[in-house]
């Protein structure tokens, strides 16, 4: 949703821009160009190597870009280090990177023979073989539950309480494989796979999504100076939950509101070119007082 996302951030020269999952360098990319002469882009990702593809995806706005590989719940740092008080505009994209899926040393993908991580931060302890391997079944099924919103969830717990007990889980292979046979046959051919719930509930968990959003978008508001939004792209309703309730309570305090009462979805052309984008919410947020 790049274009929703230039259209929406009302860039204009000298702004000063937080994108605070900078990824690839995607969104960066089109925005740097509408804020030259003179803006500044601060790109963080929690992602060492997301930092480094955006890197060399950006060397030619190299002066007005500083990059940092941090996660977006200490966005605060990041401005406090660099002097910044007020920011033009910032940007969070959500959920997982499509290199990320594809890089076989990450394990977020499912049915692939690589090691389960599913850390976004690779210098955190937790991965998802931790989760998998070590919790016990109550605590692994309400993982799945509150954060994949899976109705099997305590039958694919048991199931991988009962195949632990033979051998450890290792593989994204191997916990998909557990899952699918969890859900009954007929639900199978859903538009979804049987194990994507699982899968993003761990990756959720693992990561600590939901508090580092609700973190980083207070913290994010509380920077933007008068007349300027935060753009959040959601991926999963607890995260969209997240930003409308955040909206909600800031406009309470009369400080920013939502600029539109309904999310913004991807345009048929976006879904076709990109059907990982089937699922996107855009909500934008913009700061209406000092």
């Amino acid at each position: 949703m790049v274009r929703e996302i230039v259209d929406n951030l009302e860039l204009k020269p000298g702004d000063t821009i937080l994108d605070a999952t900078v990824g690839g360098g995607g969104h960066a990319a089109a925005i740097l160009p509408k804020i030259m002469p003179g803006g500044r882009l601060i790109g963080i990702d929690q992602d060492s190597e997301a930092v480094e593809l955006a890197g060399k995806a950006l060397g030619a706005f190299e002066d007005s870009v500083a990059l940092f590989n941090i996660n977006f719940r200490d966005l605060d740092m990041v401005l406090r280090d660099l002097k910044i008080e007020k920011l033009s505009g910032a940007l969070f994209d959500l959920g997982i990177s499509s290199y990320q899926i594809e890089d076989d040393r990450r394990g977020f993908a499912m049915g692939k023979d690589e090691r389960l991580d599913m850390r976004m931060d690779r210098r955190n302890k937790l991965s998802a073989f931790d989760v998998v391997n070590k919790m016990k079944a109550e605590e692994l099924a309400d993982i799945i539950f509150e954060f994949g919103g899976e109705r099997f969830a305590r039958r694919i717990a048991r199931a991988i309480m009962a195949e632990r007990s033979r051998r450890p889980i290792t593989t994204t292979r191997d916990l998909t494989s557990i899952v699918a046979r969890c859900v009954p046959s007929g639900r199978q051919w859903r538009r979804i796979h049987p194990a994507t719930k699982t899968f993003q509930a761990i990756r959720i968990y693992v990561n600590d999504e939901l508090n580092a959003l609700e973190e980083g978008l207070k913290k994010a508001i509380e920077h933007l100076e008068p007349g300027a939004r935060v753009c959040v792209i959601s991926f999963h309703s607890l995260e969209d939950r997240i930003v409308k309730n955040t909206s909600r309570s800031f406009r309470l305090r009369e400080i920013a509101g939502p600029v539109n009462k309904k999310p913004i979805l991807p345009s048929h052309e976006e879904v076709v070119q990109n059907p990982r984008s089937r699922s996107a919410r855009l909500r934008v947020i913009e700061r209406i007082a000092a």
